[in-house]
């Protein structure tokens, strides 16, 4: 869910951070720290957070007839 009313704090979708690989942000106000940091200047940037996968669709149990219209 992307924009839930609870997010965790999390450096890596604040609005201030820039993602430098898979574990450290740049933030303008604290410079180099870890993806999972956190601090009071949080902002969400819901364009930062990528969802998960969905699971591919199970074909086998399906006929071509539920596909048709």
């Amino acid at each position: 869910m992307l924009f839930r009313k609870k997010i965790i704090p999390v450096c890596a979708y604040c609005q201030w951070g820039t993602t430098m690989d898979e574990t450290q942000i740049l933030c303008v106000k604290k410079g180099v720290v870890p993806a999972e940091s956190k601090c009071r200047k949080f902002r969400y940037d819901p364009c930062k957070r990528i969802p998960p996968k969905m699971k591919p669709l199970d074909t086998k149990k399906y006929d071509e007839v539920d596909f048709s219209l």
